[in-house]
């Protein structure tokens, strides 16, 4: 009976763990070296599309360490569509409150913040989208930023 019990048991974490992430279509990081950031090293990450009918949410993740010094974070996103067509955008991320505390998930010293970037949205074309993601606070080297990540996930209409 305690077999059945755990076998039980054992399934039922292994179906939510796999039901957890199932609208993810894509999600990555790029490591800043040294978490050090330059303005002329912009992150650039491929998302392949297959879905064009369904809606879409994409969200910026941003992993800071608590050393970093400012509360936001301005960036320059730049999207290019399978046909070469690009959207470029400028948007601010809020890291910190006006406390000073992150709102990031994390403790000690690193902390990461999903930010929705943009939100149900049809991708008109299948094949790959080109985003290049670039750091927008008026020094040449953020310091501080330890990964910029992309996830694109599928949404309720």
């Amino acid at each position: 009976m305690k077999n059945i019990c755990r076998i039980i048991s054992v399934t039922m974490i292994f179906i939510g763990v796999l039901s957890c992430d199932r609208e993810k279509v894509y999600e990555d990081f790029v490591t800043i070296d040294q978490q050090k950031w330059n303005t002329a090293a912009p992150v650039r990450l491929n998302v392949n599309i297959s879905d064009t009918a369904n809606v879409h949410n994409i969200h910026l993740i941003i992993r800071n360490t608590a050393q970093y010094q400012f509360s936001n974070l301005y960036l320059f996103v730049t999207t290019q569509a399978p046909n070469g067509s690009i959207l470029e955008d400028t948007t601010e991320i809020i890291l910190a409150n006006e406390h000073g505390k992150w709102l990031g998930e994390g403790a000690g010293a690193a902390y990461t913040l999903e930010f929705p970037y943009k939100e149900k949205i049809k991708f008109p074309l299948k094949g790959i989208y080109r985003f290049q993601i670039e750091q927008a606070m008026w020094i040449p080297d953020l310091m501080h930023i330890s990964h910029i990540g992309l996830r694109v996930e599928r949404s309720e209409k």
